[in-house]
């Protein structure tokens, strides 16, 4: 009777091993489980950065006709997101102050509002004068609401450059069709005020002996 007692006693533990076996493995998919989470989280987080990456700017709630005055009853803001700043640049932001201003020209319902639609009153009493500039002769990027300066090239060797007008705005810029040679040329709009006016025509006197300018201001 002792030696049973004995040897039943020496005979079994095997239940430990099988306790840290299964602990280990619990481990293991805990580890899993935050890895899951943090990855999760990340993308999570990049996808909200993503959807923020956009822009609030005002777009015409119905047709915009010149010369009316600009209100913000009639805009809506609308979020988009440009793949450039440049882009975004070309259009008014919705923090932008419209009080005083006049449509410049026509937006058309649901229309983002460019930059050169929103204009001072000022420019809507200005004379329109088209010139025919040669490329090379005005910034490659010249756009709608630009302010130049207008000078004239004399076609004549040794003759200084000519300034015709100082500060006046770009109304409209069109390409047209090349002339003899090749030269591209663009067809270019701006605007005067009542001052400029008494200089016209000397202006177009040497612009028929010359070549008009564009420079490009800043602001």
């Amino acid at each position: 009777m002792v030696d049973t007692a004995v040897r039943s006693g020496f005979g079994a533990p095997s239940a430990p091993a099988q306790r840290n076996r299964k602990a280990r493995w619990k481990d293991g998919r805990l580890v899993l489980g935050v890895l899951l989470v943090a990855v999760t989280a990340l993308a999570g987080a990049k996808l909200l950065s993503s959807a923020d990456d956009t822009t609030t700017i005002w777009a015409a709630k119905h047709d915009l006709k010149v010369g009316v005055p600009l209100t913000d009853d009639d805009l809506t803001t609308v979020r988009v997101r440009f793949t450039s700043g440049d882009d975004s640049g070309k259009y008014l932001a919705a923090d932008f102050d419209v009080k005083g201003l006049v449509v410049g020209r026509e937006v058309g319902q649901g229309e983002f509002v460019p930059k050169d639609a929103a204009v001072p009153k000022s420019d809507q009493d200005r004379t329109e004068l088209p010139l025919s500039v040669a490329t090379g002769h005005l910034p490659s990027d010249t756009a709608i609401g630009d302010i130049v300066d207008v000078w004239v090239v004399p076609k004549e060797e040794g003759q200084p450059a000519r300034p015709l007008w100082s500060s006046v705005r770009v109304l409209q810029i069109d390409s047209v069709k090349g002339v003899a040679g090749g030269t591209g040329r663009r067809q270019v709009l701006v605007g005067l005020t009542s001052a400029d006016l008494p200089r016209i025509p000397a202006a177009l006197t040497a612009i028929g002996a010359g070549e008009p300018t564009l420079v490009r201001k800043d602001g």
